[in-house]
């Protein structure tokens, strides 16, 4: 275990079905420095494999069970081995290995800050049903929280474990993402935004695990009870 106040830094990729993505992911956040685990969460293709091979430990679900709980069983491991933060990006290759250290400079000069990046986007293509969707999330984390927490639907985050693993977040799918924002905010964990640049393959050939009407809804059924308790 670390000892009180030391930073100690490990990376969790919550991952299914990203045979084709996962290896170049774990390489790259390895070759930045911290230990990756990879969280299988359910995986029918030979995600955990690859992820070993790069070099990633692996967690599997037997069972699918949603990004935010593949988020919590990783966190929860890396607390348990004595971690103090979890850096946390998605498989598919979205967030760049060569942003990691300034996520991590942010959070060495704010250590009990949860650090999240913003997407620098640019002219990459984004379909229409995620920017609706990112808006919404946005506008609703910013009443509930009454702060403005920059971009609340990008994966690619550090969280201060002692902070944030004893909130009562609901949701075991995309929704954990957004609620945990407002419960670190209503705890007293500060925010810290980082632009990062980000990888959108075209949109033809994009594959996303987020299904937008159900997701979306699942979204809204944790920030009504949250936005209701203002």
């Amino acid at each position: 275990m670390s000892g009180a106040g030391t930073f100690r830094l490990g990376i969790v990729v919550p991952a299914l079905d990203a045979a084709a993505t996962i290896g170049t992911v774990v390489a790259g956040a390895r070759a930045q420095g911290p230990p990756v685990l990879v969280v299988d969460d359910g995986s029918r293709d030979d995600t955990a494999a690859r992820a070993e091979a790069a070099g990633g430990g692996v967690i599997r679900h037997a069972s699918n069970r949603g990004k935010g709980a593949a988020l919590r069983t990783g966190m929860q491991r890396l607390a348990a081995d004595g971690y103090s933060h979890a850096l946390t990006m998605d498989a598919d290759g979205q967030h760049l290995a060569r942003e990691i250290p300034q996520m991590i400079a942010a959070a060495t000069a704010a250590p009990r800050a949860l650090v999240m990046g913003a997407r620098i986007i640019g002219d990459q293509p984004v379909a229409a049903a995620n920017r609706f969707g990112n808006r919404f999330a946005n506008g609703a984390v910013r009443i509930a929280a009454r702060k403005d927490a920059g971009d609340t639907q990008c994966g690619f985050r550090i969280y201060p474990l002692a902070e944030i693993l004893p909130l009562r977040v609901a949701g075991a799918h995309f929704e954990y993402e957004t609620a945990v924002i407002v419960h670190a905010v209503r705890a007293g964990v500060t925010l810290c935004s980082v632009p990062v640049a980000v990888y959108y393959p075209p949109v033809a050939l994009r594959r996303s695990h987020y299904r937008n009407v159900l997701d979306t809804l699942r979204i809204i059924r944790v920030m009504v009870p949250l936005l209701m308790r203002r």
